[in-house]
């Protein structure tokens, strides 16, 4: 390995410090600052108690997401600055809205989302994101695994369903779907975000701690 790498185990994504650097104003960045903005309209959504904009919020929101890390890659346009801003971004936005779905809950004394989901998800989202600043900062590009993947859409699905069920409430039914099955179908997708929230976040803490060992006869 040449010194214009670090060397790196577990991960095996070492970052050239010798590669060009894009300039941080390009079209990925800027749908990531786009989903910012998003992020701000759908809790002002939830506060407001329309559902139905905020869903279309946050259909949007989560297209930005995977737009943008398509056309990074597609272009060749990985930034310093777009490793460190797009899952802040979408920690911002993932964090935000669980935080303003909890009162949504707890106004009916419903048990849909407990605060205990929500300190899981923002304490996860905290600890992920400080270790990877730390394995940036090292040289190590702390990309997400399919364990974070997952994660990410179950609670986009669960935020989802949530707003869903919320319009469905004063309803018999919408579009075509019970008002109840709504609410079990939101229910059950909250258990599966705060599962799958626990699990990739040890599944990074174990990946991290076995990037740390030294290399076999070292």
């Amino acid at each position: 390995m040449t010194d214009s790498m670090v060397a790196t185990q577990g991960f095996n994504r070492p970052v050239p410090r010798d590669r060009p650097e894009v300039s941080p104003w390009n079209l990925p960045n800027l749908l990531t600052i786009t989903r910012l903005f998003l992020a701000v309209i759908l809790c002002a959504a939830i506060a407001w108690q329309w559902w139905m904009a905020g869903l279309a919020t946050m259909l949007l929101a989560s297209l930005t997401d995977w737009l943008d890390g398509y056309l990074a890659r597609l272009q060749g346009l990985v930034s310093s600055l777009g490793r460190m801003l797009d899952p802040l971004v979408d920690k911002v936005l993932i964090s935000g809205v669980f935080i303003f779905l909890l009162p949504v809950a707890a106004a009916r004394g419903e048990t849909w989302l407990p605060p205990w989901m929500v300190a899981v998800v923002v304490g996860r989202e905290l600890i992920i994101t400080s270790v990877r600043e730390l394995m940036e900062r090292k040289g190590v590009a702390f990309g997400a695994d399919w364990p974070g993947k997952l994660k990410m859409v179950l609670q986009c699905a669960a935020i989802c369903l949530a707003l869903v069920a919320e319009e469905a409430r004063p309803k018999e039914a919408l579009w075509g779907i019970s008002t109840g099955l709504w609410s079990q179908m939101r229910d059950l997708s909250m258990w599966a975000m705060a599962l799958a929230t626990l699990a990739s976040g040890l599944h990074y803490l174990v990946k991290i701690a076995w990037t740390r060992r030294p290399l076999p006869g070292a």
